[in-house]
């Protein structure tokens, strides 16, 4: 009887073990996507990144509103007043069509900060992910 419980449960575990190790399904071919959701996939990550997960003291006053997946066919991220959600954008960065230049503007690119967004935003979409110019 004991021999018998000791197959049942080694049946059980070797039965759980079959299901873990089907294959996976293979990540999505990045073949599918528009150069301008690359381009801007790249600049997003860096940019969350770089400026709100790191918490620099030039974005403390903002969030970013990630809308990479719209309908409209412009992959966009906008940065809006931190506790506003909703409100009207202060930046907008946004690719369009099949083209990887990437357009940046808003109230924000008036300011100080303008020179710097404009920096970092170039240097991502070439491909640099760093957070400094002199990376």
């Amino acid at each position: 009887m004991k021999s018998l419980r000791i197959l049942a449960a080694t049946a059980a575990v070797i039965g759980l073990a079959a299901c873990n190790s089907s294959p996976k399904t293979p990540a999505p071919s990045v073949s599918g996507k528009s150069a301008s959701l690359r381009s801007m996939e790249q600049v997003a990550i860096a940019a969350h990144k770089c400026w709100f997960a790191s918490k620099d003291p030039a974005f403390a006053k903002y969030q970013m509103a990630n809308e990479l997946n719209n309908f409209g066919g412009t992959p966009r991220f906008l940065v809006v007043p931190a506790k506003q959600y909703g409100a009207r954008p202060l930046l907008v960065v946004q690719a369009q069509g099949n083209s990887s230049q990437v357009q940046v503007f808003g109230p924000l690119m008036d300011q100080a900060l303008g020179a710097r967004i404009s920096s970092d935003v170039n240097r991502w979409r070439s491909g640099n992910p760093s957070c400094t110019g002199t990376a």
